[in-house]
């Protein structure tokens, strides 16, 4: 038995142990440093993996955490090629990034995920649209526009959705228009102009695919949007729908992942429509709100699943038993240093699990932190959601500056 903390006698490994080697030679470059970045890298911490991390904010969730923080922009070709030529594999915890500089990088033989062309598709959410057209995947039906004036000539009645076709997230991008005369404060297009479905509630499915093509899916979950803000709110998992339902959702979110033929982790969102029939609204090339439940709740949580791609290692279990639900910690109020209210209520239940994110302000709007509950019942569950929603908040701190 070695005593120098490399041998398998002290839980390490010997020289010819293939996890050993890939987790000792490959960095990776990951671009984005917000809190889904941060959430990578503490579990990757629990690899020893080198994760080197390029995001705008000198402030960001990553900074602290990352082998190596670049302050960059993840969008610039120039940038984004410095930041990942010397990496081994190059992942994404945002989509809005360089494609040309990610084209590049994988001529360069570094391994890219998810693949740029994938990412091409998903980017775009009109070329997202045609693509799931072309694969015959059941879309809300959809137009796509290119100015204000061509929108009010193509709009004939009201409500409708219009979004941004490139840039949107957490929300943003994305308005119910209810009259023509919302149509002058609208963001400038392109757009993606979609009629309004009869929804009676939105689902989303997690699923991940391997290097060599072998793919797993998270138990299809219901999410519950606050609607003045346009984000979830909470989610609960699984979904409660009829089986014929969450056959649907999983055969449509399989013909997403299959027809990208990139490996990575996507989750897919859907609308369950009030007829029964369950249509795809979008795709996530990454980690997402709708996966953070499988943390605690399932064998390998997404973002283990995001670090055995990358570098090369065997899926986890996406298997859970039980049930599971995710509350998002949202910023109340106005901006100032954040201060968590109620935990003394929060921590008093039973397996709940806090996490939050690291940032360095609250604002109204922000995601701030999430929790999530694992129960033996979807009541208990639905108990410890109103516990937290009526106790617990995120508010500026009185009297604190930030001065850095």
């Amino acid at each position: 038995m070695t005593t120098d903390g490399t041998g398998p006698g002290r839980g390490g490994c010997g020289a010819t142990s293939y996890l050993c080697q890939v987790l000792r030679r490959q960095v990776i470059a990951m671009l984005g440093g917000g809190q889904l970045g941060r959430m990578f890298i503490e579990n990757a911490l629990r690899y020893d993996a080198i994760v080197h991390v390029l995001d705008p904010d000198p402030q960001a969730p990553c900074a602290r955490l990352a082998h190596r923080f670049v302050q960059g922009r993840f969008d610039d070709h120039d940038t984004v090629l410095a930041f990942a030529k010397d990496a081994d594999v190059v992942g994404i915890e945002i989509e809005h990034v360089s494609l040309s500089a990610l084209e590049e990088l994988a001529a360069m033989g570094k391994v890219v995920v998810p693949d740029p062309a994938a990412l091409r598709t998903i980017q775009d959410k009109g070329t997202q649209k045609d693509f799931y057209a072309a694969q015959g995947i059941a879309t809300a039906a959809y137009q796509l526009v290119s100015s204000k004036a061509e929108l009010a000539e193509r709009i004939t009645g009201y409500p409708v959705f219009v979004k941004a076709r490139r840039g949107g997230y957490d929300g943003k991008g994305v308005t119910a228009l209810k009259g023509p005369d919302e149509l002058k404060s609208l963001f400038e297009g392109p757009y993606v102009l979609e009629s309004c479905a009869d929804i009676a509630k939105e689902l989303a499915v997690v699923g991940v695919r391997d290097r060599q093509g072998n793919s797993a899916f998270y138990p299809l979950v219901e999410m519950v949007f606050d609607d003045a803000l346009n984000l979830v709110d909470h989610l609960l998992a699984p979904a409660s729908v009829p089986f014929e339902v969450e056959e649907q959702a999983m055969d449509l979110a399989r013909k997403v992942i299959d027809g990208l033929g990139s490996a990575g982790i996507f989750a897919v969102e859907l609308f369950l429509l009030r007829n029964g029939r369950v249509l795809v609204n979008e795709t996530a090339p990454r980690v997402h709100n709708s996966g953070h439940f499988s943390m605690e709740a399932c064998g390998s949580s997404q973002f283990d699943q995001l670090l055995r791609v990358l570098l090369g290692l065997p899926l986890g279990s996406t298997t859970m038993s039980g049930f599971a639900a995710m509350v998002n910690l949202i910023g109340q109020e106005s901006e100032g240093i954040p201060k968590v209210e109620g935990l003394d209520v929060l921590l008093s239940q039973p397996d709940v699990f806090l996490h939050l994110y690291g940032k360095r302000k609250t604002r109204p709007g922000r995601k701030m932190g999430h929790v999530n509950f694992l129960a033996q019942d979807m009541d208990t569950l639905h108990e410890r959601i109103k516990i937290v929603k009526e106790a617990v908040r995120i508010v500026p701190e009185p009297g604190l500056v930030d001065h850095s």
